[in-house]
């Protein structure tokens, strides 16, 4: 090759050299001056914080998202109203955390391919997530107290005795709060900056054990003993079925009035009496059936030696008259017993 070609050759390379140190250069003094630059199209949380320095990113997250994290949550449960305070449920929100991701996400791929996305105008396409956490035992006792303000237990439906009747009390169901679910509704609230910032209580309902249609199975039996009309009353799943005439204690021993339960059944019984000084002679001692035995027929007993049965003085029904239990006449008694099992409620009033 002539010497002049050669020499032609050679400073079209030494050009061609000195144009890509050149670039390379300037790529490298481009690259440096924007090494903390947000590349276009990354999003924080939903924020475009592209062609933005770190520090601006900062700022302006601060501004949106922190502004917006930071709103309380309200918390609504039927006409009760609550406040959760994000700051109060620990609230952190990493900032510098996300800028920082962001900026190495812009790094990525080398200097030619950082330069190539620059010159092309390519945005990058990259969405960091939000970066924050609050805490779970803040949470749980938000939950908790709102629990105890809104939750409300089953009631069953039961009866009310009075002297002369049953007065049913109708069964009301409950409410509790779901506060597992609860919890992740409001860690999700607090972590939305963008969504309403109010959540309603999830509940699940309390079914009574009793309702009032379970009322009769649950009182087969019931007795009612009005002292002042010396009146046994027999209801059968609530209903009245029979009217007895009875007497009661007298004065001094009166029939003992309350709930009570019959505790003791016995076809002629024998007569316990009592250590009492009304008994003479006869107390502690034990009467076997038969004439001698005040106490006829049957016998059911309801509390400390106080029961119903049978007597032969037919004439003190309807008075104050006995030792404390309730007197029938004995066909009165035979015909109650077998419609009594132990357990029966039974109210004197």
């Amino acid at each position: 090759m002539p010497r002049a070609l050669l020499a032609t050759a050679g400073i079209a390379l030494a050009a061609g050299g000195l144009l890509l140190s050149a670039g390379g250069a300037y790529a490298y003094l481009w690259d440096r001056s924007h090494r903390d630059v947000i590349a276009p199209g990354v999003r924080i949380a939903g924020i475009d914080v592209g062609g933005l320095h770190a520090t601006r990113a900062r700022a302006l997250l601060e501004a949106r998202l922190g502004g917006a994290l930071r709103r309380p949550v309200r918390v609504l449960a039927g006409g009760h109203s609550f406040v959760v305070d994000p700051n109060g449920a620990g609230l952190r929100v990493d900032i510098a955390r996300m800028v920082d991701l962001a900026v190495r996400r812009s790094d990525e791929g080398g200097l030619l391919r950082r330069v190539w996305r620059a010159f092309w105008g390519q945005p990058l396409q990259v969405s960091v997530p939000l970066q924050a956490a609050f805490s779970a035992s803040s949470l749980a006792t938000y939950a908790d107290h709102v629990a105890q303000v809104v939750d409300r237990p089953a009631r069953s439906a039961d009866v009310v005795p009075t002297a002369t009747g049953l007065r049913v009390a109708p069964s009301r169901e409950g409410l509790a709060v779901r506060r597992d679910e609860l919890r992740q509704t409001l860690a999700a609230a607090l972590l939305e900056p963008y969504g309403p910032r109010t959540v309603t209580v999830p509940t699940r309902p309390l079914r009574p054990r009793w309702t009032t249609t379970d009322l009769p199975e649950r009182y087969p039996t019931y007795l009612i003993v009005d002292r002042e009309t010396y009146t046994l009353r027999l209801f059968r799943h609530l209903r009245l079925v029979k009217t007895y005439p009875i007497a009661v204690g007298r004065a001094g021993l009166e029939t003992p009035a309350g709930l009570y339960r019959i505790n003791d059944r016995e076809v002629n019984p024998s007569w316990h009496v009592p250590k009492s000084a009304w008994a003479g002679a006869l107390a502690g001692r034990t009467i076997p059936p038969g004439p001698s035995d005040p106490i006829k027929a049957r016998w059911l007993g309801f509390w400390n030696g106080a029961g119903i049965h049978g007597t032969e003085e037919t004439w003190s029904l309807g008075h104050s008259a006995s030792h404390g239990c309730i007197r029938m006449s004995i066909a009165d008694v035979e015909q109650l017993y077998p419609l009594v099992p132990l357990r029966t409620p039974i109210y004197v009033g």
